[in-house]
């Protein structure tokens, strides 16, 4: 397919809807199942798919991305008839352009099959599409197709969805069409930046032939923090669907050099992924354990995610929650959930004591806080659970200057 098809993965990817998880790095570097990243899927399905000639555009927070991709090597991508090439954005006398995109889904997708249903209908633009639930079509770009699968037209959002056929994100152009759209745009100063709010409703404007390429299999949006912790809660499902363990499809990934995995006797570990160089000497229920965790005596995890060159510290407690990678969860320190919405801790965010709450309560404990470090954590928490009560805080800190007095210990504050 080298010469029929070029990959580009737009690698944007603020990640908003993420939090403090993408805070330092985008949305397609963000760790997931244990040993990936949500880029790895998109790079593994160019790579199966005979696709040996990938793109990867980037902008926002791009070094974690940059290094992890590095010129391909772990998809294959660095022989003499393959390349991943990371495209910058840049400027020049004319002025600038940004684009508005990324990859931020996990799925398994033979892009040689959509690439033949594009030939075959004569298309200038192929989207494909996976049909979700009318309830959910409203945050999904909706595409109303006639009884060919010919797009007749393309709604962003709808508050009133007539179809149920979401936008996978994923689009096969002709490139001689593309290339005089684009150029004929930024000639005449129209913005072209947005797939969906500008390149799909211009082809249709200009009635171009363009086409719905329905795919069924695994799909999964993981660009808020729920959709995150449930589709890594998948991956422990007896039925996964996405299945990493199929050979004829792998997903290949950068993976760091670590020592095996130490489980010390006492340790009780249910229906959870411990990866390599993880150290446990706690109970893991239900959960994913990345790379190089080092999780002590007395701890316990349940329902949660965990991402790599995390540590936790004897007797904490984490529940149904994220933990960032490399973040430090301090001796006795408990991270829960509220109403069943996900806990987070940002990546390296140290929590040296406990967090409970109740509607009017909370207590932060923690270390070394100067008075710009304790706004600054208090900031960072994230807890999604109460964001009212933290914004509080917040403002309470920043007004009555209240600076913990010792070891940055700030005591229980009541409303």
């Amino acid at each position: 397919m080298k010469t029929k098809m070029l990959g580009m993965i737009l690698a944007d990817g603020k990640g908003t809807r993420l939090g403090k998880l993408t805070q330092d790095q985008a949305k397609p570097a963000v760790p997931f199942g244990g040993r990936y990243r949500i880029i790895d899927f998109t790079l593994s399905n160019c790579v199966n798919s005979g696709v040996r000639d990938v793109g990867i555009i980037t902008q926002y927070q791009p070094l974690t991305l940059n290094n992890h991709i590095g010129n391909g090597a772990s998809w294959g991508l660095d022989g003499l008839n393959s390349s991943a090439t990371i495209l910058q954005p840049y400027t020049d006398n004319r002025g600038s352009k940004w684009f508005e995109g990324t990859a931020h889904a996990i799925y398994k997708m033979d892009y040689e099959l959509m690439l033949e249903d594009h030939i075959k209908n004569n298309a200038s633009l192929t989207v494909a599409v996976i049909d979700v639930p009318m309830k959910e079509a409203h945050r999904f770009g909706i595409m109303n197709t006639d009884v060919s699968g010919r797009i007749t037209e393309f709604n962003k959002k709808p508050e009133h969805p007539q179809s149920n056929h979401a936008s996978m994100g994923i689009h096969i152009f002709n490139w001689k069409r593309l290339r005089k759209g684009l150029t004929t745009a930024f000639s005449t100063n129209d913005d072209m930046s947005d797939f969906g709010k500008d390149v799909i409703p211009y082809y249709l404007k200009s009635d171009e032939r363009v086409f719905a390429y329905p795919f069924s299999g695994y799909w999964k949006d993981v660009g808020t923090i729920d959709s995150l912790w449930a589709a890594n809660m998948e991956f422990l499902d007896n039925d996964d669907i996405l299945d990493l363990y199929d050979r004829s499809w792998r997903i290949f990934s950068k993976n760091p050099i670590a020592p095996p995995q130490v489980i010390i006797d006492n340790a009780e570990i249910e229906n959870s992924m411990v990866v390599d160089g993880c150290y446990v000497d706690s109970m893991v229920k239900h959960s994913i354990l990345s790379t190089n965790v080092d999780v002590q005596k007395g701890a316990q995890i349940i329902d949660s995610v965990i991402m790599p060159g995390v540590k936790i510290g004897k007797n904490a407690g984490i529940k149904h929650a994220i933990v960032g990678e490399n973040a430090e969860i301090g001796n006795g320190a408990v991270v829960e959930d509220k109403d069943g919405r996900i806990g987070i801790i940002n990546d390296f965010q140290n929590l040296t004591g406990i967090v409970r709450y109740d509607e009017n309560t909370i207590a932060l404990f923690w270390f070394n806080s100067t008075d710009q470090d304790l706004i600054l954590n208090l900031q960072q928490a994230a807890f999604y659970a109460i964001p009212d009560l933290v914004k509080q805080l917040i403002m309470r800190t920043e007004k009555d200057r209240v600076i913990p007095a010792k070891n940055g210990i700030f005591e229980k504050i009541t409303f």
